[in-house]
Order: C-alpha cells, then structure tokens, then sequence
C-alpha cells in the first residue's frame, strides 16, 4: 500500500515516482516559455513524472514536451515519460497492435526517445487480449517502452490480459489509468471511459494493490470555481457542490485552497495512487504540489 509521501517505489520500472504526476493536455509548441515555466517548476519542486498522449491537441503536446526535454538534455534521465496511444478516431476504436505500433513510432520521434510507460488509451473487447499483450511486449523487447498499462479498461479485461501474460511467461499491465475525484461524475467525461469511483473498481484497486493513475484529478477545475457548460454537464449536482464546501472550508483552516484540498483526497486512498494533474502556471503547480502536505486527518468526512 502506498504511504503518505511525495514518491512511492514503482517496481516496473525500478524507481520512485512522483505521487503528483504533470499533465501536459495544455502544452502548445507556440508558447515555450510557458511551458518551460510550468515543467521546470515541477521538477524545482521534486516531480519526476510528466503525463501526456499522441491524441493531445492533433499532437501538440507531446511535440512541446519533446522540445522541452531535448533543450534540458541529461535531465531526460531524471524523469518518467508517460504517453498514451490506440485512441479512437471516431467510430473506429483503433486498439489494434497495427495502430499501438504507428502511434508509438510517431510518439518516440516526437519524444526524442523511449517511452517509460506506454498506456493504452482505450479498448476494445472485441479484440483478443493475447494480440494486445504479444504486442506490447515486443515493442518492451525492442527498447520502445519500459512498461505499460490501460486507461478506461474494464477490470475484467485487464484481469483476463495480465492471466494471458502470467500463462506464456509474458509482462502484464502494471499500472490503470481511470477517472477518480472527490466530486463524483454526473455522466461520462468522454464515451468508453471508466471511474475509479465506481464501487467495484475501487474495491479492485484495494484487493490487487494495482496502482491507479487518476485523470481529472481535481474535476476539470470544479473546485477552483471553474463554471461553463461541460463542469456543470459532468461534475454538478447537489452532492458535489456540498463536497466543495467541505473542502473550502478545510482549505480555509489548513491555509490550502479547495482544489488542493480535493488532489490530496485523491492520493489518500487505501491503494497506490498517481493523480494526474494540469497547469498553466509555475503558481498553479505550486498550487497543487502543496496537496502532499495534506493529512489524511484533515481530509475526515470529505466524501460522506
């Protein structure tokens, strides 16, 4: 089980982890400067895990990152690269080893190097699970990728996966990659996605201590006040909007504000835990890094 600190021991790849994990959605290739501000101050704070995916703005963003890691040269040694790949494009699901291998060829130019942990960023249970695992563990061989795991895979799947793995003396998924914030969803962010907030996969997670790589950590920035269209499609209702005044009133007390508030919930689960987070700012990193001085104490009655 994970404990309280900055970093937990990641066994498949051999190294601490940052518990707070940079997201990178925002990343443009126009404004370097900003995106300099925001990483650089992420690893001035002791972060070593930068999250992001071939889909991310047609792009983009792993462009971006590439660009940053290449100018900060031997720091690229320092650090744990998480991209994603086989995202649908429109009806076709493209969980395929065909698309896992075009993605990942063009995500390792853009990186300018191996992906330490390649996440699939879909599935599609028609495809068999063999083909999948036999597939990312020839691009393991190949140096590609150092270890793998899903984002939105059904438990059962990745059950059945890692069983075909164990069977033919292969490397199984070590990480899931799902929804999971104090505020819990209305409807789905996005069609085929999973929560971590369902009751029988947070059950999952506490009996096989598979770690949790949480996206939308503080809730697309519910609990900053952020107010449009999607936040109040997906995240309001009644029982979040009380869960935000419990943690606004924590923060008060505590000297944090409600969104750090609600990251440090997300960490103190009884299973390991990455939480995944965005900014735009060196403050707003600032910002959430100061949920790993959260208490799991303060955080009593948050959810109830």
């Amino acid at each position: 089980m994970l404990d309280d600190g900055p970093s937990s021991y990641f066994a498949p790849l051999g190294r601490e982890l940052s518990r707070l994990v940079l997201g990178t959605l925002v990343l443009s290739r126009a404004d370097p400067e900003a995106n300099a501000a925001v990483l650089d101050e992420y690893v001035r704070l002791g972060g070593n895990v930068i999250d992001t995916a071939h889909v991310y703005a047609d792009g983009d963003a792993e462009r971006a990152l590439g660009d940053w890691l290449e100018h900060r040269g031997a720091l690229r040694d320092q650090l744990v690269v998480i991209t994603k790949g086989a995202h649908p494009d429109g009806e076709r699901l493209r969980v395929t080893p065909a698309d896992i291998g075009r993605d990942l060829r063009e995500s390792v130019e853009r990186l300018h190097g191996p992906v330490d942990l390649y996440i699939l960023h879909r599935d599609d249970p028609s495809v068999p699970v063999g083909e999948l695992v036999e597939c990312l563990n020839e691009h393991r061989a190949a140096g590609s990728i150092r270890a793998f795991g899903t984002s939105n895979w059904t438990t059962r799947r990745i059950d059945e996966a890692n069983a075909y793995a164990a069977a033919h003396g292969l490397e199984g998924f070590c990480v899931s990659s799902q929804h999971l914030s104090l505020a819990g969803q209305n409807e789905e962010h996005w069609p085929d996605t999973v929560s971590a907030g369902d009751p029988e996969i947070a059950a999952w997670h506490a009996q096989t201590q598979t770690p949790l790589l949480a996206w939308s950590a503080q809730a697309r920035g519910y609990f900053a006040g952020r107010d449009d269209a999607e936040v109040r499609r997906v995240y309001d209702n009644a029982v979040n909007r009380e869960r935000r005044r419990r943690a606004e009133a924590t923060g008060s007390r505590i000297g944090r504000p409600a969104q750090s508030v609600a990251l440090a919930w997300v960490l103190h689960q009884p299973y390991p835990v990455y939480a995944a987070f965005g900014a735009r700012t060196a403050e707003q990193v600032r910002e959430a890094w100061g949920a790993l001085e959260i208490d799991r104490a303060e955080l009593a009655g948050l959810a109830s």
